[in-house]
């Protein structure tokens, strides 16, 4: 049997491409190659979305498991129940790390060394607003939980009559990376996708189209009679492919891929649980010496009583012993090892109750903060590259230089329950410690360090000012004051 490999392992497989691509340059025929080469990465990840989505479940699509009966006009009742219960624990896992990751917007900061640090600042304030770039990065951060990668392109757009560079996140599984190192770094890029045309007579066909994106130019190509058709080219003037990945991991793993079977196993045993409950409430009533037709049957189900005669008579209902507490226990199995494995936290948890230490908090989401790190790295390089492709842009508009995405900081804060007074405490000891940046930065209302250090510098001028006034104003009255004893 073949080793399956992983997707890291099949996108690794077409940087053998990249030396060809080189030398030669797109063709139809090669494109074709690549996009059928990826095809097993992209069912994969369109499994893990549709897992996450709920609409392509395992237990939804579970048959009737067909048992002997005494005759092809009888149903068996355990035949008739097939509870199918679908517990979305993959999809907690990944909105668990996406809230705790991304639940604060990052922050973009420029250094204020740079030479454009206020033209540079305001065109980034105004592309945030613009792009809405906060749900961006949280959808991005869902994305590469789901699927282990995400993606993302940097295009050029009119607004307003002026040309703008825009940012777009992209379905992964329509997307190619041809790296050396990692996809956020891309040599060659490739979106393929279906779309619709309508055609001069108001028909629509379904064709195929492909964008190959390379240092200098993107590519278009769609579905003809014979393949894949050169239609267009067009230079992008971004220095490097405008279309490349978000990392979740270096193995490109979702949050829910090694947790899968556990969900599955989980699903099984409660629906088969609830299936025994409502089979109980259908089960066989037992007649003991009771002489009944059917007429006598169906008057006992409207009425719901049944008078007997003589000793020997009796009534009961035909049950299965069900062991609720293996079943109990087993279910407390299953959800333990999922979060365990998945690395992730029950927020919900009892020991999450109350005024939590901030140490005590630490050791209770360690395997998370450690999977969140890994993520962060990631997406921390995926964002310097997309303002490597920005700053290119901007420099054809006289706003910056193609380098100065590199004086552009991003900052991740975690989204957790906070203990106020801990936090107040912690910064009163470290004033005068530590800078106000660092000691801002520790303090969980805080989301924009910069903003709320331009705000202490007002609010203290403003003070100041009045402190100043009210001097001013001391010493007019205590002049005034001698004034009237000399008069005297």
């Amino acid at each position: 049997m073949d080793e399956k490999l992983t997707i890291r392992q099949q996108m690794d497989a077409f940087k053998a491409y990249i030396p060809y691509l080189d030398e030669y340059g797109i063709n139809e025929t090669i494109l074709a190659q690549i996009i059928n080469e990826h095809k097993p990465i992209r069912r994969e990840v369109e499994m893990l979305q549709k897992r996450y989505d709920t609409t392509d479940v395992p237990i939804m699509k579970r048959p009737i498991i067909e048992l002997p009966i005494a005759s092809e006009n009888m149903k068996r009742i355990d035949q008739l129940i097939n509870n199918k219960l679908n517990n979305a624990f993959d999809a907690d896992v990944v909105d668990t790390k996406a809230g705790y990751f991304l639940g604060h917007p990052i922050n973009y900061v420029v250094e204020k060394e740079s030479p454009n640090f206020k033209v540079l600042t305001a065109t980034i304030d105004e592309m945030r607003i613009r792009e809405n770039m906060p749900a961006k990065d949280t959808s991005t951060g869902i994305q590469t939980s789901i699927a282990g990668y995400g993606a993302r392109l940097v295009y050029w757009s009119e607004v307003n009559g002026k040309q703008v560079l825009r940012v777009s996140n992209v379905n992964p599984a329509e997307c190619i990376f041809l790296y050396h190192e990692n996809m956020h770094e891309p040599s060659y890029s490739i979106q393929y996708y279906s779309t619709t045309r309508i055609k001069v007579d108001g028909t629509k066909m379904k064709v195929q189209v492909a964008e190959f994106h390379d240092k200098e130019n993107t590519w278009f190509f769609e579905s003809g009679s014979s393949g894949f058709e050169l239609v267009d080219v067009i230079p992008h003037y971004l220095l490097n492919p405008p279309l490349f990945g978000v990392e979740n991991n270096d193995a490109l793993q979702g949050e829910a891929s090694k947790i899968l079977a556990l969900v599955d196993a989980y699903d099984r045993t409660m629906s088969d649980a609830n299936s025994e409950v409502e089979a109980t409430r259908l089960a066989i009533l037992i007649l003991r010496n009771i002489g009944m037709d059917d007429e006598d049957i169906q008057e006992l189900n409207k009425s719901g009583a049944l008078e007997l005669w003589g000793n020997d008579s009796d009534v009961k209902y035909l049950t299965k012993d069900v062991n609720d507490s293996m079943i109990e226990h087993l279910l407390d199995r299953l959800d333990e090892n999922i979060t365990r494995f998945s690395k992730s936290v029950n927020f919900n948890d009892e020991a999450f109750g109350g005024n939590i230490s901030g140490i005590a908090m630490r050791f209770k989401i360690f395997a998370l903060e450690f999977k969140t790190i890994l993520a962060e790295q990631r997406f921390r390089s995926a964002l310097t590259y997309q303002f490597k492709l920005l700053c290119a842009g901007w420099s054809l508009l006289n706003i910056c230089s193609p380098d100065d995405y590199l004086k552009i900081w991003f900052g991740f804060k975690r989204n957790l329950p906070s203990n106020l007074k801990e936090e107040a405490e912690i910064q009163s000891i470290l004033q005068g410690r530590v800078s106000e940046r660092t000691r801002l930065s520790l303090f969980s209302q805080i989301d924009d360090v910069e903003a709320e250090m331009e705000a202490m510098k007002q609010e203290k001028a403003e003070f100041q000012g009045e402190l100043e006034g009210l001097k001013r104003k001391d010493i007019d009255n205590s002049d005034k004051n001698e004034e009237t004893k000399e008069d005297e």
